[in-house]
């Protein structure tokens, strides 16, 4: 019997591949990349990859889906379709209803916060108040706080970008950085969250005054304005200027619009960006990120994108020059990595946390049904048609906001109102608006006439306590903004068909057009280095 057991037991090991071996059992090792880059594009629409796609260099956008892998059918699984949600669940593979970061802005104990807001930390490398930031209000971990638990701290965490939310909420809860632009003093900043001073690095980058030389000299097209075939004309009607009063016309006087707004300026200006991607390079060089056997990671999200898209809409000169200049942005900044980090040594992703529509006026001229929508009007016909109803001077309805409208629950308990009926009447109201094509109750909605992928959706951007009451789902072309530029927040492939790729390390050259969804990247990443998904994450691994 005891033989029988013994070969059983050999027959086990050799079948799982074990053999000892001197009394030594043989391992398996795997290997990691020295580092992971994660590149978020503000606001680029997936077709941005090809729209333009003639005229990009050969190291950039060319580069990634020539040499790595390109996921053609990405989607948000989820509205609002807004950066900080997007941001969010690229990092973490959650969605609102489980990561808690509801919006931009959302509703925290029945008071209005800003995502990134935290008055328990001070500023650190300035004194505005807009350095106060924090991870305060997420739920859940990041791919970076799984990397860094994995190597028991070893790996390192770095979040750059112009925007606090889109440096602080992919860097997660324990990185050993998050740098983000400050309009005052025009430098990169952060909070007494992360350290109780800049480091020297930053401090030296600071010093060099990059953001006044960018504004040194005008925005000139790189080509004439002429052979911008992709594009409208300049200084159409479907545009806004870099601020109100100024006029939506290049070439644009970057030192005079300096001398009158401040560092801010650049915010909407390509040189944004090329201003995150050399604050990036410091960042690997000042945090020694990828010298080591230890994976580190830098989140890298360019944000100048999404504040020109705004400001002049999807079809300006202005949005293909800024894009033909971030592939070179980008060309260049592979190339560093390749030179410092080394090709084969890092493993890289880009994507985008939503797309844009078309301007609503541009459509419009076109013969395509679109147009405009005001939160404001809504709360105050809402406010009227409750009034009216309920017999109460009350305003029940405290902001339509994220496409949802949130209640004065308090003032309902008050008055000992049926928040059910409100809800109803509320409904009801907002289905005679022409533009809106559902409206549903958050707690109804698994049984509302909704479609299967906007159900889907709905019920995953719902956070408890921080989401509003009511969805309003929009006709497609129709948005919460004015008639210049654009916006952002449905659930329509504009807004929610965004980029993927990979390349890099241990990324076979291919692509696929499957429905591959953006909580499938903190997902793949996982995976791919052999660590714990991030833990509210919901997606899985593409590769």
């Amino acid at each position: 019997m005891k033989k029988t057991t013994t070969v059983l037991a050999a027959l086990f090991l050799s079948c799982c591949g074990i053999q000892a071996q001197g009394g030594k059992s043989a391992t398996m090792t795997f290997q990691r990349p020295r580092l992971v880059v994660g590149i978020v594009i503000d606001q680029m629409r997936w077709d941005y990859l090809y729209r333009y796609q003639q005229r990009y260099t050969e190291g950039g956008f060319k580069r990634l889906l020539t040499e790595g892998y390109s996921c053609e059918n990405t989607r948000l699984p989820y509205i609002p379709s807004v950066t900080a949600i997007g941001h969010t669940c690229i990092y973490t593979g959650s969605v609102p209803t489980i990561h808690g970061i509801a919006g931009n802005n959302f509703y925290k104990d029945g008071k209005k916060v800003y995502c990134t807001d935290d008055p328990s930390v001070r500023p650190v490398g300035t004194t505005a108040k807009s350095a106060q930031m924090s991870p305060c209000n997420l739920w859940v971990t990041t791919i970076g706080d799984e990397m860094k638990l994995a190597t028991n701290g070893r790996s390192k965490v770095v979040g750059v970008s112009l925007k606090d939310r889109a440096s602080i909420l992919p860097a997660g809860q324990n990185p050993d950085g998050a740098f983000w632009f400050d309009d005052q003093t025009g430098n990169f900043v952060t909070s007494s969250y992360y350290m109780d001073k800049l480091p020297e690095w930053v401090v030296s980058f600071n010093k060099e005054k990059h953001a006044a030389k960018y504004l040194s000299s005008k925005w000139q097209t790189l080509y004439p304005e002429d052979s911008y075939t992709e594009s409208t004309a300049d200084a159409t009607d479907y545009e806004d200027g870099i601020k109100p009063g100024e006029k939506a016309l290049l070439p644009l006087d970057l030192p005079a619009l300096y001398k009158k707004y401040g560092y801010e300026t650049i915010r909407r200006t390509p040189f944004g960006n090329s201003l995150t991607f050399d604050m990036a390079r410091a960042a690997i060089k000042g945090e020694h990120l990828g010298e080591d056997n230890e994976t580190d990671l830098l989140a890298v999200s360019c944000s100048s994108t999404d504040y020109i898209g705004h400001q002049v809409g999807t079809n300006a000169i202005e949005t293909e020059d800024t894009y033909l200049r971030l592939d070179r942005d980008l060309a260049s900044f592979l190339d560093y990595l390749d030179k410092n980090v080394g090709k084969g040594n890092y493993l890289i992703f880009l994507t985008a946390d939503h797309g844009a529509m078309n301007n609503a006026r541009f459509l419009q001229d076109r013969r395509i049904p679109a147009g405009s929508w005001s939160s404001d009007e809504t709360v105050d016909s809402l406010n009227k048609r409750l009034s009216e109803a309920f017999a109460t001077d009350a305003k029940l309805v405290r902001e339509v906001m994220n496409y949802q409208v949130f209640f004065d629950t308090d003032k309902i308990w008050e008055l000992h109102l049926d928040y059910n009926n409100i809800k109803q009447c509320a409904v009801e109201a907002l289905l005679s608006d022409s533009r809106i094509l559902y409206a549903c109750d958050m707690e109804k909605t698994a049984v509302s006439p909704l479609p299967d992928d906007v159900k889907r959706r709905t019920i995953n951007g719902f956070c408890h306590g921080r989401s509003g009451d009511i969805q309003i789902v929009l006709k497609s072309g129709f948005y919460a903004h004015g008639m210049k530029g654009t916006d952002h927040g449905t659930w329509s492939p504009y807004d929610t068909h965004i980029p993927l790729l990979f390349m890099g390390w241990n990324i076979s050259h291919g692509s696929t057009t499957r429905e591959t969804e953006m909580t499938d990247i903190a997902a793949t990443v996982a995976a791919l280095l052999h660590v714990q998904a991030p833990n509210g994450c919901v997606g899985k691994p593409i590769f």
